[in-house]
């Protein structure tokens, strides 16, 4: 990303957040006060992403608030897509709503240099246990601004493909452990079974620039498409897109999960769980949920590739807290504590070392129980991470940063915008020539504002 793209990101970012700020006007925060309690004591109130991994953390407050007598903490969770909404509300207003939330690696550069995020430097330099250099580098370079860091990571993630060893067997399909996206089809059509309640894969369907989008766009990074080229003109109708939803969209329609179009990430885990998909293309952070036979018997395979090697994304859920906090202490106390080295272990010994939350600190895959719970998966995360490129996400040079969204605020509408198009595709109500054609006449308007 250029200095000259940099520095008009300010002024970009007044043009979507007052169009989500229109559409939220009446929107409730609800339970997201989180006002002082009596008796000395301060109540936080943490917005949060409502999946696995928070579930544990709620479960688990009650051990910080016995360790720290004067602090109270608050979690409103939500699905991804509102809570994303109503963080960007609170931060955009600097109602200080929320004293801290998770989000992702796409805002934590845009906001911080918006001045919407509380610099962690001065805290992490008071704390001689935080250890930041123990955070997986690529995670932590993804949640840094100027040298600082202004999020810390809940859990850090890439992408690969999760599928059952045990029904591809049956079939006589072994996978490996790089295979191609064709690959990956052959097998889903050998194992679907439609009506013995068994399909061959799971993707998300569900319309969001951080659900339906986020694998889709790595298959066409694969495939050699691009949002923009490096004079950001939009490339959604070049050939590369067209291949790339077409496969997407054929493989759901020939072995993947039934009601396609309102799965997400919640959806494909707990069909996986069940024994009702043979893979699962997802995030990596989606093994430490797996229970029972899914856990048993779970093969790892890095994400699929067609032309361009290391596919994998990369993300973090972070928790990060607002300028406009009038509580930062007691949310870095509460921070500190749900990122630290300790936290890990305490996962691990509560709830199950297979829970404990991946791709954030080095010294977490020292510990012999985790190698243990995590033998299956580990490697695979880790170097996946370790080779997601963020600045060279696709095939051809581009001018923006990122592999599952482009680093610009107008991504947060348009991906949201270009993913409904192709939910009508899913969903048979639209042909892919249209959609990509509605999505490029959205992109390029996006583009214009970075063409000087």
């Amino acid at each position: 990303m250029s200095d000259r793209n940099l520095r008009s990101r300010k002024r970009q970012f007044a043009i979507p957040v007052l169009g989500l700020l229109l559409a939220l006007v009446g929107a409730a925060c609800s339970g997201a006060g989180g006002g002082g309690g009596g008796g000395g004591t301060t109540t936080i109130t943490l917005g949060s992403v409502d999946n696995p991994s928070m579930t544990d953390l709620k479960k688990l407050v009650p051990d910080f608030e016995s360790a720290h007598s004067g602090i109270k903490v608050n979690i409103v969770t939500l699905p991804e897509d509102q809570i994303r909404q109503q963080v960007t509300q609170d931060v955009a207003t600097q109602s200080g709503k929320f004293d801290l939330f998770t989000i992702g690696t796409y805002e934590v550069p845009l906001w911080a240099k918006l001045s919407w995020l509380q610099d962690l430097a001065p805290y992490i330099a008071k704390d001689s246990s935080y250890a930041p250099d123990d955070l997986i580098p690529g995670i932590k370079t993804a949640l840094t601004y100027q040298n600082d860091l202004y999020a810390v990571p809940f859990y850090g993630e890439s992408s690969m493909l999760m599928y059952r060893k045990d029904l591809l067997a049956a079939k006589g399909i072994t996978m490996p452990d790089h295979p191609t996206w064709a690959q990956v089809a052959a097998a889903a059509q050998a194992v679907n079974n439609p009506g013995s309640g068994l399909n061959g894969i799971c993707l998300r369907g569900l319309p969001g620039w951080g659900e339906q989008l986020a694998p889709l766009d790595t298959v066409v990074n694969t495939y050699g498409g691009r949002w923009f080229d490096q004079s950001w003109n939009a490339q959604l109708n070049s050939p590369q897109w067209h291949d790339a939803l077409t496969f997407y969209v054929n493989l759901l329609k020939s072995a993947g999960e039934p009601g396609a179009g309102s799965a997400g990430f919640t959806e494909c885990l707990n069909a996986y769980n069940n024994g009702k998909v043979a893979m699962w293309y997802d995030a990596t952070v989606a093994a430490s949920f797996f229970t029972g036979d899914a856990a048993k018997n779970s093969g790892y395979a890095y994400a699929p590739t067609k032309v361009k090697d290391w596919s994998g994304w990369l993300w973090a859920w972070t928790l990060a807290m607002g300028s406009a906090s009038k509580k930062k202490d007691a949310a870095w106390t509460f921070m500190d504590w749900a990122t630290s080295k300790n936290y890990a272990k305490l996962v691990g010994s509560k709830l199950g070392w297979a829970r404990v939350a991946p791709g954030t600190r080095q010294s977490t895959y020292s510990i012999p129980e985790y190698q243990a719970a995590s033998q299956g998966f580990a490697q695979v995360t880790l170097e996946s991470i370790a080779h997601a490129d963020v600045a060279h996400p696709t095939v051809d040079p581009v001018p923006y940063v990122g592999i599952q969204y482009v680093d610009i605020t107008e991504f947060q509408q348009l991906g949201d915008q270009v993913s409904q198009e192709f939910a009508k595709v899913i969903a048979g109500n639209e042909t892919v020539d249209a959609a990509l054609q509605k999505a490029q006449a959205l992109a390029q308007t996006a583009g214009k504002n970075y063409q000087h």
